[in-house]
């Protein structure tokens, strides 16, 4: 494909596909992070019971699930747990199919599809229909993740490996940029409606605006980037083609020591690593004293912005210290202090701590990210002509340490009805982490 078009004619192509960011990372930060947790945790609740675990009474909102109890974070955690063991099973499914069918802007296009309209059908999340209205939740999630493998696979047809990194980060750097100017406007929005009913009313639209955005955006990768010739139909053997591969990196992974024991280490540290960003909005909303409801609006969407910007120099400063100290000892300093967090997270209750435990989480969040990723990559072998199976198997094994880790997240939520407890508890499996991340020989550069 790079041959047979000018030069020109590939940068209007590489634009197009890293705009595909631009449009689809609206998802994450909106509907994952910032304003769904707020309109889920203030108003999808059924009733509210004083609830009393080692000395500690807090007020815990309760929803009714196909006629039983939950904690409505508890049910959250678990809902997010169940989607993602589902794309644990589909996206090898979907790596064989965007390998060998020649059909990926076809899937890339139903999964947004998928996405960016279950996310204009949460302006209809209700509380009396959480059944109906969790199917919502889920499945914006899995477009957006099942997108993803399609869009991936894009990038070594349109860029040489020379160009891959900086067009990488490019998509990266308009994903950050566009979803955090649609955010700005949407607090805007939000906070400029006169009471809260026109505030709650005002947080739905945010949930069409953000799915109609993915939607129209999307339609610039679908038009500009080109397809390669279809190779096949989708058949038996190309859905087969993913696990098959997957079992190959596995066996090969259990030959080498350093891999095998940093693929450990990663899959338990990345379990709580995952666990807190996804439930820090839900943290901030029922453990911190806010003055009011629309100042605990504000004051957390503001904290989720405050973690974006902060992500991008943490990453850049943890790769420093990695190039004097190495990969493993870098690892290790910002696991102690996710540890660290996570206990001094318990003790917290006044908005401008849960500020200053915000900016430190978006400090060591973009290093942890970017140096779990790099280090995993010096990992491989260097003779190995196939490092998008290996990064599958990396995929794969942070979705299933996601789902373990929002799994005992809820459950802890569900027996003690405090968050605190629950996060608190992380630093055990940030602890376990290190001592088996101190395991892995030394990492060559």
């Amino acid at each position: 494909m790079l041959e047979e078009i000018s030069k020109k004619e590939k940068k209007k192509i590489q634009n197009a596909w890293a705009f595909y960011d631009w449009a689809n990372s609206v998802y994450p930060l909106v509907i994952t992070t910032a304003v769904f947790p707020i309109f889920y945790n203030n108003g999808i609740y059924h009733f509210i019971e004083k609830v009393s675990y080692n000395g500690i009474t807090n007020d815990v909102k309760y929803v009714m699930f196909f006629g039983h109890k939950f904690v409505n974070t508890a049910l959250i955690s678990w809902v997010v747990g169940a989607y993602f063991l589902f794309l644990v099973l589909l996206l090898p499914i979907l790596s064989g199919i965007a390998d060998y069918s020649g059909r990926k802007k076809e899937f890339l296009r139903i999964f947004a599809y998928i996405g960016s309209i279950s996310c204009m059908l949460l302006y209809f999340f209700d509380k009396n229909h959480l059944e109906w209205s969790m199917l919502a939740f889920a499945f914006a999630g899995i477009g957006f993740w099942g997108s993803l493998v399609f869009y991936n696979a894009f990038l070594p047809e349109i860029a040489s490996k020379e160009e891959q990194d900086k067009l990488s980060a490019k998509g990266f750097a308009l994903g950050y940029f566009g979803s955090s100017l649609l955010l700005v406007a949407c607090l805007a929005y939000i906070m400029t409606r006169p009471n809260d009913t026109a505030k709650g009313e005002a947080i739905r639209w945010t949930f069409v605006i953000t799915g109609l955005w993915w939607f129209a955006l999307s339609h610039i990768t679908f038009t500009i980037v080109p397809e390669k010739t279809r190779k096949s139909v989708v058949n038996r053997a190309i859905v087969q083609k993913g696990f098959n591969e997957l079992k190959k990196v596995w066996k090969e992974i259990k030959n080498r020591t350093a891999l095998i024991r940093y693929v450990r280490a990663f899959f338990v540290y990345s379990m709580a690593v995952q666990t807190i960003m996804m439930m820090a909005v839900y943290f901030g909303i029922n453990e911190i004293s806010w003055s009011s409801e629309s100042a605990g609006t504000t004051g957390l969407i503001v904290s989720v912005l405050l973690i974006q910007i902060i992500a991008i120099p943490g990453a850049i400063g943890l790769t420093k210290i990695a190039s004097k100290i190495g990969n493993r000892k870098a690892l290790i300093v910002v696991l102690v202090l996710w540890a660290i967090l996570s206990i001094l997270a318990y003790f917290i209750t006044t908005p401008y701590q849960f500020y200053g435990i915000a900016g430190f989480v978006g400090l060591v969040m973009g290093g942890t990210q970017s140096l779990s990723r790099s280090t995993f990559s010096k990992l491989l072998p260097k003779d190995t002509p196939d490092t998008s199976s290996y990064f599958s198997f990396y995929d794969i094994t942070e979705k299933i340490g996601i789902v373990i880790g929002m799994l005992l997240y809820g459950t802890a939520m569900q027996i003690t009805g405090s968050m605190r407890i629950a996060i608190a508890g992380l630093a055990i499996i940030f602890i376990i982490g290190i001592v088996l991340l101190a395991r892995v020989p030394k990492i060559e550069d």
